[in-house]
């Protein structure tokens, strides 16, 4: 039987404390970086998330879902009862994989699909093939981005400046696009946004203006569709330990201080964030519309 302590204790945990403040080594990945090869791991949810069944029968199609957010995210609504369809670049199959059998794992449908969301076609590719496999679709989890450190203005290529906007805002546009033929009432869409969009670092300027974009996207087309029953809000994550970070989304020498200047006093775990977008897909959030959750460990944001 267990105590009226150890309950208090299983039930409130210091935020401080709960997670460790970790202190990475300096490491580094090539674009996109693996979950497979991030010291110290991070912690999606695999041994922790526990699902109360709130997203039983939902379809929901996640991008950037291998690793990080997305893979937390995508292991929590499995839990919740969701059949999943994951989006991942092809170089991030190995993550993928395992990710897919952590839902399947849960008795739920595990889609994956491989592909590159700066490519308009597969924009709509990926939605089309994540209702058809799952028999529908009714929450999209808009999460894949691209994050790349550069200290200059001068040194940030046009290459880079696209690829960045590609990903991280135009396929947003894309895939809402595409999905909203396919959304009923009661459907939902949760973007990924960032502190960033708040509190712009220096080095991540093409980053931190996707990430503005997408708040703004979000609050518009939030009221574009709640006329017809269909929500869409964002969360905006802080530091969160991933693999973005070790593959030039940080400069090598900053990783063992990340996050660490929180009020909590440390980066964020990727399972952390997964019951904001659990709950922004539940119907337990039915009158929160074009609203950005923010989830960064106490740092002041709008």
């Amino acid at each position: 039987m267990t105590s009226m302590t150890e309950t208090t204790q299983l039930t409130f945990q210091n935020p401080v404390t709960r997670y460790p403040a970790i202190s990475p080594p300096q490491q580094s990945q090539p674009e996109p970086g693996l979950d497979l090869h991030l010291s110290p791991p991070a912690d999606r949810g695999e041994n922790s998330y526990r699902g109360t069944g709130r997203l039983e029968g939902r379809r929901a199609l996640i991008t950037g879902a291998d690793s990080g957010i997305g893979a937390a995210v995508a292991i929590a609504f499995a839990r919740e009862g969701a059949d999943v369809a994951i989006s991942y670049l092809p170089a991030e199959e190995e993550d993928a994989v395992r990710v897919a059998e952590i839902i399947a794992a849960a008795g739920r449908r595990a889609v994956t699909i491989p592909g590159d969301l700066a490519k308009a076609v597969f924009c709509s590719e990926v939605v089309e093939k994540a209702a058809s496999e799952l028999g529908g679709l009714d929450a999209l989890v808009n999460n894949a981005g691209k994050q790349i450190s550069v200290d200059r203005l001068e040194d940030l290529t046009d290459e880079q400046l696209d690829a960045t906007f590609e990903v991280n805002i135009l396929a947003q546009f894309r895939i809402a696009r595409a999905a909203l033929r396919h959304l009923a009432p009661g459907s939902t869409i949760v973007n990924s946004t960032s502190i960033q969009a708040y509190r712009p670092s220096p080095h991540l300027l093409d980053y931190a203006s996707t990430k503005a974009a997408i708040n703004n996207f979000t609050k518009g087309l939030a009221q574009q569709v709640a006329p017809r029953g269909i929500r869409v809000n964002a969360v905006a994550p802080g530091p969160i330990w991933t693999p973005l970070q070790v593959s030039d989304g940080q400069p090598t020498e900053a990783l063992p201080s990340f996050g660490q200047n929180t009020p909590l006093g440390r980066a964020g775990q990727p399972t952390e964030l997964a019951p904001a977008y659990v709950f922004l897909t539940s119907a337990e959030s039915s009158y929160v519309v074009g609203e950005t959750l923010n989830v960064n460990g106490g740092s002041p944001s709008p």
